[in-house]
């Protein structure tokens, strides 16, 4: 299947490269000349433009930061023209981004009156997952729609969720992530009252996460440094996911709650602590670095 893919970054580059390895023309396009360089030696092509890219493409996926970013590359800004102005045939559209649902429903509801199918595809499970190929995909849009992703997002990922309409699969992913801000934000302040209470963070890590406090933060993204070797904690917390895009989820949430009339106080907390550390100079960091937040040492 020949794809296009834009959006190359620290998921979006993975992501490529597990398509080109299950065997499918990708060409991709990304403003960064080395996240192409780097495609282009795992087997891809590369082209020059986001135009150019889709050339004969029968799938578009992008994987872009932000809803102003999916919204300009698909239906334009400025007064250019967006793809899909410009596509010819009839690609499906897989847009994996997270972004606020009314955003994948405004591109979805543009690529319909053009008879081109639409899917938002969110993804949950990090860079390990993006490398690995284990991603979860949360997939909003028709039957139709979904049945053609699939082959695709398997591809890249081991759980495909149709979540429901379009808009939906972005629903669902911001609750996710809003679920997560709070467990990571928890654990973080769980450990730091362990260790200023003279316990071994390892020890202390072993002990909830064969207890009732143990969760997927916890178990298998542990944010103390050394407790979890593999983890970004132990690394600086480079790489991973972003504290400024976690920080974006969790206003995507409060966005979505204040459209609802939602009660979201956990989610709310969450939001403000990683705002806060965002500010404080922490946003290119993984987001398990909130765990600098609470401890004394990092003053």
């Amino acid at each position: 299947m020949r794809i296009a893919f834009i959006g190359l970054g620290n998921m979006g580059g993975p992501m490529a490269t597990n398509l080109v390895k299950a065997g499918h023309d990708v060409c991709v396009f990304d403003l960064s000349e080395q996240a192409m360089q780097t495609l282009e030696d795992a087997g891809a092509s590369r082209a020059a433009s986001a135009e150019a890219v889709t050339q004969e493409a029968e799938v578009v996926v992008s994987m872009l930061p932000a809803g102003a970013h999916v919204k300009g590359l698909y239906l334009g800004k400025d007064g250019a023209p967006g793809l899909l102005d410009t596509l010819s045939g009839n690609p499906l559209i897989i847009d994996a981004s997270t972004i606020a649902p009314d955003d994948s429903r405004t591109v979805g509801a543009a690529a319909a009156e053009r008879g081109f199918a639409f899917v938002d595809a969110p993804v949950s499970g990090g860079v390990g997952g993006a490398v690995a190929g284990t991603l979860s995909f949360i997939v909003g849009g028709s039957d139709e729609g979904f049945e053609r992703a699939k082959p695709v997002l398997e591809a890249m990922g081991k759980n495909i969720f149709h979540a429901g309409e379009t808009g939906a699969g972005q629903v669902a992913k911001i609750c996710n992530n809003m679920l997560l801000g709070i467990l990571m934000s928890g654990t973080a302040e769980a450990l730091a009252l362990g260790v200023e209470n003279g316990l071994d963070p390892a020890v202390l890590s072993e002990v909830m996460k064969q207890s009732s406090g143990g969760n997927w933060a916890l178990n298998g993204y542990n944010p103390w440094p050394g407790v979890m070797e593999k983890a970004p904690a132990s690394n600086g917390y480079q790489g991973g996911f972003h504290t400024d895009l976690m920080a974006k989820d969790l206003g995507l949430a409060w966005e979505l709650a204040l459209g609802s009339k939602s009660t979201v106080p956990m989610g709310s907390q969450a939001r403000n602590l990683f705002a806060l550390h965002a500010a404080n100079g922490n946003g290119g960091l993984d987001f398990s670095s909130i765990q600098r937040l609470y401890r004394r040492d990092e003053d």
